[in-house]
């Protein structure tokens, strides 16, 4: 029989063995290394900047200018001017905090929660195991997009932070039940084992043992989530649930539809442009998932 490790720290998962820290730079040069991660990487990074600083160096404009409605883009108005006269450029500047806000605040919650619960429920089990997948199953068998769209029908969604909580809410079932099945698989390992027979505790294992051996499914699941969340408020600002103001990729979606946008031959580059900017944002995520596949799985890079 296999001699037993006697302490915490000889107990630790082989994915724990290095530092956090050594572990992010390897996964960060990994990523630099491959094409397809580092241009992902770079759009993202260019996204975060501008949500950051642009609503800063770029003020509102409240004015309008009926006599340069849709406007073509020009040296003044870059991305040519909205229904109003407005400048499109401007909007899209100041436009993709919220988005960025809300998707990773929801993709946060809810991947914070269906890991917990769902590493609970297995390694717990029973009774506690058997209510959790009830409530799973009961959120899972309900349309997401309707069930987005009742909770935001009855709730005032006035800031992003409860946007993002009604997104996480409905967000979680599925990451729940993939991280339950993992934890199943883990638990049986003989580390595990070791750490169950010194009786280090529940918390322990589960958070020093078991969950840093699934950090590279959760964090690709977190990018997945957030790609989610983005387009989850994005539909909910075209049907009109949340409050029509600010600057929001979304609400400029919206307003283009309801203003009459979409039937002026004019209107071209005022409706491309939120859509244009949602589409690079999600890709440079899609990017940066492709890339973490490789770094987390070995026989993709030996293909």
């Amino acid at each position: 029989m296999a001699q037993i490790a006697t302490t915490p720290d000889a107990v630790a998962a082989p994915v724990a063995d290095r530092p956090v820290g050594t572990r992010g730079r390897a996964v960060i040069q990994h990523i630099l290394h491959n094409k397809v991660g580092t241009a992902g990487l770079i759009i993202f990074l260019g996204f975060v900047l501008l949500a950051i600083f642009g609503p800063i160096v770029v003020p509102p404009e409240t004015n309008t200018n009926v006599t340069q409605i849709y406007s073509a883009p020009s040296a003044k108005h870059w991305l040519g001017t909205d229904y109003a006269g407005r400048d499109v450029t401007r909007q899209i500047v100041r436009g993709g905090r919220s988005i960025m806000i809300v998707g990773a605040l929801a993709a946060l919650i809810s991947t914070l929660f269906a890991v917990t619960f769902g590493a609970l429920a297995a390694f717990v089990g029973g009774g506690f195991d058997s209510f959790i997948l009830t409530i799973t199953d009961v959120v899972l068998t309900i349309p997401y997009i309707i069930l987005l769209g009742v909770l935001a029908a009855f709730i005032k969604l006035s800031s992003p932070y409860l946007l993002a909580l009604i997104i996480a809410s409905v967000a979680w079932p599925t990451l729940l039940r993939a991280v339950r099945a993992q934890v199943l698989s883990l638990k049986e390992r003989e580390y595990i084992e070791a750490a169950r027979v010194l009786d280090l505790g529940t918390p322990y294992i589960l958070f020093r043992e078991v969950i840093p051996n699934m950090m590279s499914y959760i964090v690709i699941s977190f990018i997945i989530a957030m790609t989610a969340a983005i387009y989850g408020q994005i539909f909910l600002y075209f049907l009109g649930l949340v409050p029509l103001a600010g600057d929001n990729w979304g609400l400029m979606i919206n307003l283009a539809y309801t203003r009459g946008a979409l039937f002026n031959s004019k209107s071209l580059w005022y409706i491309l442009s939120p859509i244009v900017a949602i589409s690079l944002l999600q890709l440079s995520l899609v990017m940066l998932t492709r890339s973490l596949e490789d770094v987390f799985n070995p026989r993709l890079r030996e293909g």
